[in-house]
């Protein structure tokens, strides 16, 4: 696998989308820009299917869809019609069954990202194909000590997942706290991204922007551009924030608010952690306890570093770096009125493991690269002939029919996730979450669990990962998902 040069890139096509985004371990904190296309409005939350009576049954059907985004008709792909599409909430223990129909023109399944559900069969299984016009039934059966937290689901057809994913398919899924944090309200906030043509449609995505990670010109939260909420002094809301871009790495900052971090991810948090901002990579989710103060504040999304092409050529090509480096204003709070009574205390979460304890069955290393070569690239795909590009894990590029490691169920290993290329990679590993016990070089002291871990630029981040429960085979990828259609994805199988 050759390095690329700077003619080699060049000849790729116009400047692509810029880039935002990180170092670090994907999710972390520290102690408006974007396109308008209509005034502000109040901010809607995503319809809410509940489960009764252990469990939840729902049709859902992935289709091309007419939504209003500000002043604009948006031609998309929703699911039921809706951007997001409906939230799914849950409690440990319950079954959900879904009905899934693909009106679309390529094929498609679901992947519920977060859960941690079995991968065979009709479970969560990446390697389903729901051809165009066809249906498909799942069910994911909740273990009975499932962390609570903010999950989500979107397809997961390996390429078409960028794709169907920018379009509008994707939505929120809560599993309960059994000892809920008390609040006035909750609000889901699903942050995504697209890019619309002069007549409404979704904009074709050029090679260089799927080589850089697609960023789309508007920002959306819950499908609207910058709607406005309210609230009453000395309230304390609960924030469930889900980052549905495709590439866009989100660093979030509430001014004038006092924000404390709940739960990443996976779970909550023995105690809450007050923060000033937050970054989410793609895939990442985080809840937020806001303790309301009087005046006007606003949610925004700033741009991050997350690495260009540069170390690959010697020198940077146009478009390789952000597009736009101001703010992007997401949402505006306005908290007036009488103040609320006092909410009381945050009732402290349980214990985390900490598979530090533990005993490790087999140590791993994972690297991520990227390069000029190898089938399945970039160019030569589906979207016209030009230069191929490699984008590989110990460099192999995704192939269904191979499986890339075995690990045992019942035991605990550690994974050394390296990155070769100059570019940050999320890593998603699908049902397993991960507890990230070193980060660049340094040991993280507390646990941590997430299921979407950065691989800051030719950096390296350990994680230990206790396969619980079950068998069957699944994935592991970046979470830029231009780069998992472009062959950085593995499989595994649990044994």
């Amino acid at each position: 696998m050759s390095p690329l040069t700077r003619r080699q890139l060049l000849a790729l096509g116009a400047a692509g989308a810029g880039a935002a985004a990180v170092g670090g371990a994907g999710l972390w904190w520290t102690g408006g820009g974007g396109e308008t296309l209509g005034s502000r409005r109040e901010l809607v939350q995503p319809e809410m299917l509940t489960s009764r009576d252990g469990v939840l049954d729902l049709a859902l059907d992935a289709a091309p869809a007419q939504v209003r985004i500000g002043a604009r008709e948006a031609n998309v792909q929703a699911f039921n019609g809706s951007l997001p599409g409906p939230t799914l909430r849950v409690r440990p223990g319950d079954t959900i069954r879904v009905a899934m129909t693909n009106a679309l023109e390529a094929p498609t399944n679901l992947h519920v990202h977060g859960l941690h559900v079995s991968p065979r069969a009709n479970g969560d299984n990446p390697f389903v194909s729901i051809g165009p016009g066809e249906s498909f039934d799942y069910e994911f059966v909740l273990p009975g000590d499932h962390p609570p937290g903010t999950y989500w689901y979107h397809p997961h057809h390996h390429g078409h997942v960028a794709d169907q994913l920018a379009a509008g398919l994707y939505g929120a899924l809560v599993v309960e706290d059994p000892d809920p944090v008390p609040v006035a309200r909750e609000r889901v906030l699903v942050v995504s991204d697209l890019t619309l043509d002069d007549s409404g449609h979704l904009a074709e995505v050029s090679p260089p922007e799927q080589m850089m990670g697609r960023e789309g010109e508007t920002v959306l939260v819950n499908g609207q551009v910058r709607p406005e909420a309210t609230a009453a002094p000395g309230e304390r809301e609960l924030w469930r924030v889900v980052n549905a871009c495709p590439s866009r790495y989100l660093r979030l900052t509430l001014d004038g608010q006092t924000v404390r971090l709940s739960g990443r991810d996976v779970g909550r948090l023995t105690e809450p952690v007050e923060l000033t901002e937050v970054t989410l990579a793609p895939g990442n989710r985080v809840e937020l306890l806001v303790d309301t103060r009087e005046g006007t504040s606003t949610l925004t999304a700033a741009s991050v570093d997350r690495g260009s092409m540069d170390g690959m050529m010697g020198g940077a090509m146009p478009g390789d770096g952000p597009g736009n480096n101001e703010p992007i204003d997401l949402l505006t709070l306005e908290v007036t009125g009488d103040r609320a009574a006092d909410p009381g205390p945050v009732p402290p979460g349980p214990a985390l493991r900490d598979l530090r304890e533990e005993p490790v069955e087999a140590r791993r290393t994972l690297d991520f690269a990227m390069g000029m070569g190898g089938m399945g690239g970039m160019m030569g795909s589906r979207r016209g002939p030009g230069q191929m590009m490699s984008f590989t894990i110990d460099g192999q590029q995704f192939d269904p029919d191979r499986t890339d490691q075995q690990v045992r169920v019942g035991t605990v290993e550690e994974w050394t996730l390296t990155n070769s290329s100059p570019m940050d990679h999320p890593m998603h590993l699908h049902v397993w979450p991960m507890q990230v016990v070193a980060d660049g070089g340094r040991d993280v002291a507390a646990p941590r669990w997430q299921d979407v871990v950065n691989i800051p630029a030719f950096g390296e981040v350990t994680v230990r990962v206790a396969f619980d429960d079950f068998a069957g085979r699944t994935v592991y990828h970046c979470h830029i998902l231009d780069h998992e259609d472009l062959g950085m994805m593995g499989t595994f199988e649990a044994r």
